[in-house]
């Protein structure tokens, strides 16, 4: 059997799943702890906010860039050493913001760890969801969305540390430190549970002469002349869009827009937040009952409703439904898309890069293009914007259906669930 197609027995395939869980776990926790602390290294450094603007755009463009790099570092070292790589400079750039509030006083070495910080992410990024959608060929049913609810889970989980932080007053050194030391275990420990696939374009992984790596770059980079891999980008595009407009925009919508408070505008991207991490969580089952293009034009109709509703309501309970409709009309397109785009094991590595590359770019730089237009038009019309975005991805969605070959969100419309001697029992 080739080693495209080899299996992982059972206990390594639930090592591999839980230590993937906490790759993405991290990933948002990391997030979290220096979003969590921007107040307090905004008041040990005495800056303003277009300073704070600034590290803000470059841990963006920072992103941006690992995202680009993460086909070189994938085709150099592979899913499994370059996710390590990528966690120990995630790590490092959080202990570095620490250092440059508290240790120096560092208005520049702060800017260097969010430049470090947000490399490491970009790339962490693709190269975890390389992974997520190689254990779900080995599993045969759809868990990229569940990974994805894990992430979230890291962004809460981080929320929660930053305000304990803060009640204990425990400053921005000790707080990212500890966080680091824990991103650097998560890394070590999860990191020897994940096997050497091919899949993954890991080098070597079966004892095989090694291919150039400018012939694994070449492969990698391959996605981006299949038109496929922009028909996903719509769909990933418009909900990644949709997902960090909500972000950016949905509270201060709320407050200028429809005249709430500054709690009840809070509230409302809790609402959205909560719905989209619950239907990640619930994402899986219904693709594989479903089926990927049923489910995703479904919530994208969902999600419509749900921003027009948002839009239009003329009382704030009302708002709140249209919110919530948003968040889970947007929760599958990005984890699904990255799915499809996994469907050929041969080219997982190199379709889920380019389609992440899309998505990612859409969910950091679409939000404040919206904060441009909204200047014109004002913020609740600016979001029909993502309203036409989101039916786009909703027509789009056709091209998520899997391979031949691929069973992974084909859907199971005879009611026929897997038993405890298949694959996707796990």
């Amino acid at each position: 059997m080739s080693e495209l197609a080899a299996p992982v027995d059972h206990r390594a395939l639930l090592r591999w799943r839980t230590a993937v869980f906490a790759i993405f776990t991290a990933s948002g926790l990391s997030i979290a702890t220096w979003a969590s602390r921007v107040p307090a290294i905004k008041q040990a450094l005495d800056i303003d906010n277009i300073q704070i603007g600034f590290v803000l755009l470059l841990a963006g463009i920072a992103s941006i860039v690992g995202l680009s790099l993460s086909s070189v570092i994938l085709a150099r070292f592979g899913a499994r050493r370059g996710m390590f790589v990528a966690m120990v400079v995630v790590a490092v750039g959080v202990a570095t913001i620490g250092v440059g509030t508290d240790a120096l006083g560092s208005y520049g070495v702060v800017v260097l760890g969010l430049a470090l910080f947000g490399l490491g992410n970009g790339s962490l990024d693709v190269m975890m969801n390389v992974d997520g959608a190689a254990i779900e060929k080995q599993l045969g049913k759809t868990l990229l969305p569940l990974f994805h609810a894990f992430f979230s889970f890291g962004t809460v989980l981080g929320a929660g540390i930053g305000v304990l932080a803060v009640a204990w007053g425990l400053n921005v050194l000790i707080h990212t430190g500890v966080l680091a030391a824990v991103i650097l275990i998560i890394a070590i420990v999860s990191i020897a549970n994940v096997p050497a696939r091919a899949v993954a374009m890991d080098p070597n992984p079966s004892g095989e002469p090694a291919r150039a790596w400018r012939e694994r770059l070449h492969e990698s980079l391959s996605a981006w002349r299949e038109p496929r891999t922009y028909t996903l980008g719509i769909v990933m595009l418009g909900m990644a869009f949709a997902e960090g407009g909500a972000n950016d925009w949905l509270a201060l919508t709320l407050v200028e827009g429809h005249g709430a408070d500054q709690a009840l505008g809070a509230a409302g991207l809790a609402v959205f937040s909560v719905s989209m991490t619950l239907v990640r969580i619930a994402g899986g089952p219904l693709v594989d009952r479903f089926g990927r293009v049923a489910t995703l034009r479904v919530l994208a109709a969902a999600a419509a409703v749900g921003l027009v509703l948002f839009i239009l309501a003329p009382s704030i309970p009302l708002v709140f439904v249209g919110a919530a409709l948003w968040g889970a009309g947007v929760a599958l397109g990005f984890p699904l898309g990255m799915s499809a785009a996994a469907d050929d094991p041969a080219r997982a590595a190199a379709r889920v890069s380019a389609a992440a590359t899309i998505g990612y770019i859409a969910f950091l730089c679409g939000p404040p293009l919206l904060g441009f237009v909204s200047e014109h038009i004002g913020l609740l019309n600016t979001l029909y914007i993502l309203v036409g975005l989101i039916i786009a991805s909703g027509f789009a969605s056709g091209a998520t259906r899997p391979l031949p070959g691929s069973h992974v969100g084909e859907g199971r419309r005879d009611g026929h669930r897997p038993t405890a001697d298949e694959p996707s029992a796990l």
